[in-house]
């Protein structure tokens, strides 16, 4: 709590900047994209297959300074594109043109409560905001949320693909990238192919670390035995085995493993995280800026979490790379977040990403942008190739 009091009161400092009051925010220009992927993912709560719906925002200042961010969200999971974008063309442009890039925090504040939930597009706002006051001020995001405590960041993949084949020749890619990480999505194909799988990596990768995630696959009167095999496996940790509403399940199967059990659907906001650690139901947290609602909202998160002793992850939804970055400077500026992150989308299975040049990655690690903002650009002409409705107010 105290290092969530301590980047807030540097970030208000660097916010009042004279240059921040005297920016405008102009114009907003927000796009509905539909980005082709390579195959389809298997999740134990839903599949992706062709593509996945983004909403990229771009606010312009008065001096012509734009920032940007993306909402991605997912139907089964944390909503709809056509909600995000109708939160932007109704109810969050009244807040926004017109302010002060300074007034940043007052934005925030006032687009949480006109309409609730849209948290991955209050998560795109505060993005674009943020990218918007770090051009200005010449300073990286992650400044702004009290400065990186990282400059790399662990990348996990995550493996999903039914044709296992395909999996196989990812993993292969991932090696020649130097990633170490892979997290298998489970309770989609039977508990027999998820042991089949992890044996096989255990044999032929035997440098990966190895996680399992189960998407709220499993029905809770099969969880046990399920959870209890994985368990005996060695894996680093088992991700949300039941639906989000069965926390008695989530705390009954904590207590019978030995294997830390991750809650991501369960913990969407810092009220959720508070009633989790009350209730134990995990020993450790998925964060994303889109369940949160943003970014400094996912570091809320993260803190309470370190602060009762769990374990925190850097988890992301179906992102370009634009979201990537957002979640990676909100990540570099998080102590608490010490499990890697999951920022493989927009290398390893987008058909083409939104950003101007490649997702940052070196040596299996997510590289921290140093450059003012975001620290890649978009590029906008395959914004605007991907586009299906697009929306301007000035």
């Amino acid at each position: 709590y105290c290092a969530i009091q301590s980047n807030e009161i540097h970030s208000l400092k660097l916010m009042n900047d004279e240059k921040l009051r005297d920016e405008k925010i102009v114009a907003m220009d927000v796009w509905h994209c539909q980005c082709p992927v390579k195959s389809r993912r298997d999740h134990g709560i839903g599949s992706v297959v062709d593509h996945i719906d983004v909403v990229v925002v771009r606010l312009t200042s008065s001096s012509g300074l734009c920032g940007f961010g993306e909402a991605s969200p997912w139907p089964v999971f944390n909503g709809t594109a056509e909600a995000s974008l109708a939160a932007f063309d109704r109810y969050f442009k009244p807040y926004v043109l017109g302010a002060s890039v300074a007034e940043h925090a007052v934005i925030m504040q006032v687009t949480s409560r006109v309409v609730v939930d849209c948290s991955d597009a209050k998560a795109a706002l505060e993005a674009a905001l943020l990218d918007l006051a770090g051009k200005s001020l010449g300073v990286p995001v992650s400044a702004l949320l009290g400065g990186a405590v990282r400059k790399t960041i662990p990348l996990s993949c995550s493996i999903a693909n039914p044709d296992f084949n395909a999996d196989i020749a990812l993993t292969e890619q991932l090696q020649a990238h130097g990633i170490r990480i892979v997290k298998f999505k489970a309770g989609t194909h039977g508990h027999a192919h998820d042991i089949m799988r992890i044996e096989y990596f255990q044999k032929h990768f035997p440098e990966f670390s190895l996680r399992v995630d189960y998407n709220q696959g499993l029905l809770p009167s099969q969880a046990l035995r399920c959870v209890r095999d994985i368990d005996s496996m060695q894996v680093d940790f088992i991700e949300q085995p039941v639906a989000a509403r069965h926390w008695d399940c989530m705390a009954s199967l904590r207590s019978a493993i030995d294997t830390p059990l991750l809650a991501d659907e369960s913990i969407f906001t810092p009220t959720d995280m508070v009633r989790a650690v009350r209730e134990r139901i995990c020993d450790g947290v998925s964060v994303k800026i889109m369940k949160s609602g943003g970014l400094k909202a996912s570091q809320c998160v993260a803190g309470i979490a370190e602060a009762a002793g769990l374990a925190v992850y850097g988890g992301d939804m179906f992102e370009t790379g634009l979201a990537h970055l957002a979640g990676t400077h909100m990540i570099a500026a998080t102590p608490a977040i010490t499990l890697g992150c999951e920022f493989y989308q927009a290398r390893f299975y987008l058909e083409q990403d939104l950003l101007a040049e490649p997702f940052p990655i070196a040596d299996g690690e997510v590289v921290v942008p140093s450059l003012p903002g975001l620290g890649v650009e978009v590029d906008l002409d395959k914004v605007r190739g991907m586009s299906i409705t697009s929306i301007r107010h000035e």
